[in-house]
């Protein structure tokens, strides 16, 4: 029986890699990678000859069983497009089915974007929440946003370029005008690091229109939220429903911003 490595490679700078990693990418039978054109040219500059196949969302349920079989005779490296696999990337079924079959899996570790970008935000980095790629729709989007409105740890979440000012929208409306960075193409030619609000924000991006794959570090919830009047509270939850929302997303809604907890919103 083999074991399978879960591998960390780089997010952008092929530099970024270990020394461990690139043994263990060598030594290996197999590497399942999420892309094989982008795994090539990381094994290429690494001078890595090791077989490749492919294992992305598309095709993780019927590639699951035949790498299984190559772990059965021999050790296999996960990788994913970039960073560490598993975190909004393919591997995670892959990761369990091993697990549930006794097979070692032994993480070796590489960047990860939302750390990256965490710790150069200027944000509080002592506690914060991951949220991955927020839903696409709307409602869900805002309905999950409610969910952590209240948290003080810091935000962070994956957006690509055309979903960004209606991911940003949604923020303002939901955990309202809080300091944020948007992180751009880490560790590439054209990485940038913007630092601002969320409003200015969506000033920056009608200036320079988003290109390259996003991270976004968000200021938790304040301390000294101040609490809404009844009437005051009225209002938003009658805007929030004449647009469409159900009495229980628009009652988190305002619960993130007034003050006010869920259950005495909902009261009302």
């Amino acid at each position: 029986m083999g074991t399978l490595y879960v591998v960390g490679t780089p997010i952008g700078n092929l530099e970024d890699i270990t020394l461990r990693a690139v043994r263990v990418l060598q030594d290996v039978q197999l590497i399942a990678a999420e892309d094989t054109r982008k795994a090539r040219i990381l094994l290429d500059r690494h001078l890595i000859h090791t077989s490749v196949t492919s294992f992305f969302e598309g095709n993780e349920r019927y590639k699951l069983n035949a790498i299984l079989d190559a772990l059965a005779a021999g050790d296999v490296a996960l990788i994913s497009e970039a960073g560490m696999p598993g975190i909004s990337d393919p591997g995670y079924p892959l990761i369990q089915a091993a697990i549930a079959q006794g097979i070692p899996v032994v993480p070796v570790p590489g960047p990860s974007a939302h750390t990256v970008a965490l710790v150069v935000s200027g944000l509080p980095t002592d506690s914060f929440c991951f949220l991955g790629f927020l839903p696409r729709k709307k409602s869900e989007r805002e309905a999950r946003l409610a969910e952590v409105a209240a948290l003080r740890a810091t935000l962070v979440c994956y957006e690509a370029p055309h979903r960004l000012r209606a991911t940003l929208e949604a923020l303002r409306a939901v955990l309202g005008n809080r300091p944020i960075a948007l992180c751009r193409e880490l560790t590439k030619r054209y990485e940038e690091v913007w630092r601002g609000d969320v409003a200015g924000a969506l000033v920056h991006i009608t200036e320079t229109p988003p290109r390259g794959e996003y991270t976004l570090v968000i200021a938790g919830a304040p301390e000294d939220v101040a609490r809404w009047g009844t009437e005051e509270v009225r209002m938003a939850l009658a805007e929030r429903i004449a647009a469409g929302l159900s009495r229980s997303q628009a009652a988190r809604e305002v619960a993130a911003l007034s003050g006010w907890s869920r259950r005495d919103i909902y009261d009302l």
